[in-house]
């Protein structure tokens, strides 16, 4: 009903006024509109871990006697206001310091600091505490995507890439968007419950950070450094959370998506993990057709390529230059393989030599060389990948 009326009214006013103003009654109604269907939902995430817990009691205590001493003082100013105004006849008071009030106003935030502060570095310390853990993980931020190592625990040796499952149809508008829109990967982290998990954060590239708020946790990845995190999930459940520092066009799109499971089930996932990696093991030598290279290379610049060079190989000019009829992408294979192994100093090229191995690294080379009005009909084996990067 609401949204109806406001839309009548709406097209009422858009009749009456001048054209100049058209565009913003509109907006501003469109705005009425879209905040009367919100969920109106507040407040911080159900905490499951005793960190979270710990950061939400805080923070409720805290709103608490911030309320308190905001209506006390803001009650004395309004009644001082009212009972001490010149109508009554009150002279202005003429003195120029009392030492039991400097006393007072210097004692009495004193001692709400220190109340503050030992519940605050209780919990802090707590969180920062990453001794005697169960299992470590590390998390390497990329533009725009998290990469996952196990370093010890049942699942040491497992490493994979998480990247947005999201796709770019439902980006740009052009399929339906689902619940978890933007908030969900292709492979998220998993963890047994119950378990004290380390995370070790670094980057790549620039500043992420590694941020699930139900678990209150969230560090900076920065690149030359390992940072250190952990957190022990009490729930089954799937959590998300999001890279939460500004680190590009992209940031938006690099969700962090934590499965916690049962032990049963983390032993399954760990054991099916593995049976993948020794039957995906890397043959540097295999030879590869030129339609199986485009078949593999088209998922792997979709989930790593496509949000830079965009779907049709146009790039973002001046900033990102195309692919589509590069002279690069068609020139010599080296050259190509190069930068896509190294980067480019100086530009939003990142290196990807730890993000694909070389038989992706050469699909993926393969399928931009072949796509688009590209037809040069190389095919780029794991073999010349290997022998570059090694140079």
């Amino acid at each position: 009903m609401l949204t109806q009326s406001t839309g009548f009214l709406r097209d009422r006013l858009s009749a009456r006024v001048a054209p100049t103003y058209k565009g913003f009654v509109a907006g501003a109604l469109a705005l009425f509109s879209s905040l009367a269907r919100a969920a109106w939902e507040h407040g911080l995430q159900d905490p499951v871990t005793a960190s979270a817990r710990h950061a939400q009691d805080l923070h409720t205590w805290m709103m608490w006697l911030i309320s308190i001493i905001f209506f006390g003082v803001f009650s004395v100013l309004v009644y001082s206001l009212y009972a001490h105004r010149k109508s009554k006849g009150h002279q202005a008071a003429q003195f120029h310091d009392n030492t039991k009030v400097e006393i007072l106003w210097t004692v009495v935030p004193f001692v709400i600091l220190v109340v503050i502060a030992v519940p605050s570095t209780r919990a802090l310390v707590a969180m920062r505490d990453t001794s005697q853990p169960d299992m470590t993980i590390k998390a390497t931020g990329y533009q725009w995507k998290w990469g996952y190592e196990y370093l010890t625990g049942d699942a040491a040796g497992i490493k994979f890439q998480s990247v947005l499952a999201t796709t770019q149809d439902q980006i740009h508008g052009q399929a339906p968007k689902d619940e978890h829109y933007l908030l969900d990967v292709d492979r998220p982290l998993v963890v047994p419950v119950n378990r004290k998990v380390r995370i070790l954060t670094t980057s790549a590239d620039v500043i992420h950070a590694w941020s699930v708020p139900a678990f209150a946790v969230k560090t900076d990845a920065v690149p030359g450094f390992v940072r250190e995190t952990w957190f022990r999930a009490e729930k089954v459940g799937i959590y998300r959370g999001q890279c939460s520092e500004l680190c590009g066009k992209d940031h938006g799109f690099m969700p962090v998506v934590v499965e916690v499971v049962s032990e049963e089930k983390y032993a399954a996932w760990t054991a099916e993990q593995k049976s993948l990696l020794a039957a995906n093991a890397e043959d540097p030598n295999k030879v590869w057709t030129l339609a199986e290279q485009i078949a593999h290379g088209e998922k792997i610049y979709a989930s790593h390529c496509v949000a830079c060079h965009q779907v049709g190989g146009t790039g973002l000019p001046p900033a990102i230059p195309a692919l589509n009829g590069s002279k690069l992408v068609t020139g010599p294979k080296a050259d190509h393989i190069n930068i896509v192994l190294k980067g480019k100093a100086g530009t939003a090229m990142a290196a990807f030599a730890d993000q694909l191995n070389n038989t992706d690294l050469a699909a993926v080379v393969t399928y931009e060389r072949n796509a688009w009005s590209n037809h040069s009909g190389d095919v780029v084996q794991p073999s010349e990948v290997l022998v570059l990067r090694g140079k």
